[in-house]
């Protein structure tokens, strides 16, 4: 009870706290964003071998779950101990090299984690101690996840996505972001909103524009913000998708006919609207002289 007391009543420390919680969840977050699209895959397999009757042995891989087995290296095999896993400080320790083969270790790891302490800590310093902090973390945590293996793999779990939509529609029986009609209107209105722009894309071009993970990414967006927020999010989005998918191409190279996963933009464009939709909303209404 003295930490809660702590943590409501002294601002700058709940914000610390969050901070170092946010790196502790980043280095979770780096196991979940390389191992659950390995289990998917190994799942996927499974599911075609009895669909097609095979009685050949599963995956002869070790058994691999988001907490087991434990880091290794991945090209000594060196098991990864406690110290030389601490978020950001170990990877510095290291000088971003394996303690036992010197192999470089990827900068993205302590990028990911540092990125999910900044961010943690922005949702802490915007909406102060309480129950929408608390849930705005928790997006904030799913979010990074599905854009990272998104980039990665082209791939929204259902696993992470549907959950999420659940937990935001359960939200709003309080209500902690939006009442439970606007959540419901929003979850609805976010998958069809997609599905129709899918659909006419694909009937116009033959080709498919993007993915029903993103589909089910903006009906979660929807039941956790309310279907007001859907068009300020998909307007966002395409703005940061332009603005990023541009230096992809003008600074990486990247082939213009490459698919460009379209689930990072609508979780950067979510978060932004989480925090910051109303203060946009009632600043273009100021800027069109309509408020």
């Amino acid at each position: 009870m003295e930490l809660i007391s702590l943590l409501e009543n002294n601002f700058a420390f709940f914000i610390a706290t969050v901070f170092v919680l946010g790196l502790v969840i980043g280095s979770f977050l780096n196991v979940v964003i390389y191992r659950l699209p390995v289990m998917m895959e190994r799942e996927w397999k499974t599911q075609a071998r009895e669909y097609m009757g095979e009685d050949g042995a599963a995956d002869e891989d070790e058994p691999l779950s988001l907490s087991r087995p434990a880091s290794r290296c991945p090209s000594c095999n060196h098991k990864i101990h406690f110290y030389e896993n601490i978020p950001v400080v170990s990877y510095l320790l290291l000088r971003g090299k394996c303690s036992s083969c010197k192999t470089a270790i990827s900068l993205r790891y302590p990028l990911v984690e540092l990125m999910t302490g900044v961010l943690s800590a922005v949702v802490a310093w915007h909406f102060g101690f309480g129950w929408q902090a608390g849930a705005a973390l928790l997006l904030t945590w799913a979010l990074i996840a599905l854009s990272m293996i998104d980039i990665d793999h082209q791939l929204l779990p259902d696993s992470i996505t549907l959950p999420f939509l659940w937990l935001g529609l359960l939200l709003s029986l309080f209500p902690v972001f939006a009442d439970m009609r606007d959540s419901l209107i929003g979850a609805i209105a976010g998958y069809l909103s997609l599905w129709t722009v899918y659909q006419v894309f694909k009937l116009v071009t033959g080709k498919e524009g993007m993915g029903y993970g993103d589909f089910k990414l903006l009906a979660l967006l929807g039941a956790w913000m309310g279907w007001q927020a859907l068009p300020m999010i998909v307007l966002l989005s395409s703005a940061v998708g332009a603005v990023l998918g541009g230096a992809m191409i003008l600074i990486q190279g990247r082939d213009r006919a490459q698919p460009i996963p379209f689930g990072p933009y609508l979780a950067i464009a979510g978060w932004i609207a989480l925090l910051w939709g109303d203060r946009i909303s009632h600043a273009y209404l100021r800027w069109s002289g309509m408020a």
